[in-house]
């Protein structure tokens, strides 16, 4: 055999080992997640809150409670997370607020939002539905990828 073979089966046997390594971890992680998402859907309850504030912002700035920024991994605590100021009952609270939802919670409106502890799930418009978010302004390549189809 020629040693270019033998390097081409070599890198192979470490793609195909990369591989199903990367397979094994993402269904470990997978079981993982669906277990913490059976944990937030036991612990959820509905909430009536007046929305005061959202923004994109760090955990140790958000003003969250100490023994949670001492659960966060170190890595998440640098990241920017979706923070919500909500007045629940006469107390002003801080929330952390699921990525899919974000947007869509309107500032300055009483919602019906689903808490799990400091975890908002969804949220419903209380009074009238909720409006429509306005969409961003399109980019480059999305005006390219539809002028493509």
């Amino acid at each position: 055999m020629a040693t270019w073979q033998i390097v081409l089966i070599v890198i192979t046997v470490i793609l195909l080992a990369a591989v199903i390594a990367l397979y094994i971890l993402g269904k470990k992680a997978q079981k993982k997640k669906e277990e913490q998402e059976a944990q937030i859907a036991a612990a959820a309850q509905t909430i009536s809150m007046l929305i005061i504030d959202k923004k994109q912002m760090k955990l140790a700035d958000a003003g969250l409670p100490a023994a949670i920024l001492e659960q966060t991994p170190k890595l998440m605590r640098r990241s920017k997370m979706p923070i919500v100021k909500a007045k629940v009952g006469p107390k002003i609270m801080t929330f952390i607020c699921d990525s899919a939802i974000f947007d869509s919670i309107p500032t300055k409106k009483e919602v019906k939002a689903v808490v799990s502890g400091l975890y908002i799930t969804s949220v419903k418009g209380l009074r009238k539905g909720n409006e429509p978010v306005p969409e961003k302004k399109s980019t480059f390549w999305t005006r390219f990828r539809q002028i493509k189809k």
